[in-house]
């Protein structure tokens, strides 16, 4: 029989057992009760934030993770778990925000996070991209409908002030033409109506962009040059995800791949956009 009652250490051992038994709305009631006898302890609403982002809960996730940073603000986990909730609501500049919060104090506290924090903001990035291009392609297409509609009315228009078949006709025939000239050129530019992607395998794993200058360590994982090197002189000689020791000078270009990466952004001017 688990515990209901006794310190905030017992209730909030009570809490992670019942998450591990995927009992979340229980461990939520042993936390709070944790957070009643212990309410400056920050584990305790980072705990209630991931078992309330477990049940999608995505406001009391934000609310659990702002009383955890007020508390500690430095807490990797408070802004990890907010990021996640707030892109789950769309608010995407403020989940990417957090995430990269996230990201950059796991490294400063070289706290060990593999790939979770940075593919959920590249996940962030990607979605906050998508919306916008949505709103694009609706964009595009209410224009094409308004082009289309203003044709229609002129013609109507001209053919009622006709003074003979044949003048009817030649008006009929100018505003067909037209039409089909304003859907040939939106038929050409169709393939910017396209949802618009990069792939995970051209971003970088600190910037989350596109990489400029990729280079390989001894460890297989590539990078680009810059953010590498920053984070080499800022943070420490070690690789950010294996944690390997690393150093400037055992860095290798990766020349296949920025030739890839560099057709593709030939192939796609519209790559500004997604930054």
């Amino acid at each position: 029989q688990l515990m209901t009652s006794g310190s905030p250490k017992d209730l909030k051992e009570v809490g992670n057992r019942y998450f591990s038994q995927g009992n979340f709305p229980e461990a939520i009631n042993q936390y709070s009760k944790a957070i009643v006898r212990s309410p400056n302890n920050a584990i305790l609403y980072t705990n209630r934030a991931l078992a309330n982002l477990k049940l999608n809960n995505w406001q009391d996730c934000i609310d659990d993770c702002n009383s955890a940073l007020i508390i500690e603000t430095n807490m990797v986990k408070g802004y990890y778990f907010m990021g996640q909730a707030l892109m789950e609501i769309q608010l995407y500049e403020e989940a990417i925000s957090a995430l990269k919060k996230a990201y950059t104090l796991s490294n400063e506290q070289r706290r060990f996070y593999g790939d979770d924090i940075a593919s959920a903001l590249r996940l962030a990035k990607r979605k906050r991209f998508e919306l916008m291009e949505e709103k694009r392609i609706r964009q595009e297409i209410d224009l094409q409908s308004y082009l289309n509609n203003l044709i229609t009315a002129d013609t109507d228009k001209l053919v009622a002030q006709s003074q003979s078949e044949d003048e009817k006709t030649d008006v009929e025939e100018r505003g067909k033409k037209r039409k089909e000239e304003v859907n040939q050129l939106f038929a050409a530019v169709d393939e910017r109506r396209k949802k618009r992607d990069i792939p995970d395998y051209l971003c970088g794993k600190i910037s989350f962009d596109i990489m400029a200058d990729p280079v390989i360590t001894p460890s297989g994982i590539t990078y680009d040059r810059k953010h590498l090197e920053s984070h080499l002189h800022r943070v420490g000689q070690f690789d950010p995800i294996t944690r390997e020791p690393l150093t400037e000078q055992s860095l290798i270009p990766n020349l296949a791949l920025k030739e890839v990466i560099d057709n593709f952004a030939q192939e796609n001017l519209w790559l500004d956009d997604f930054n």
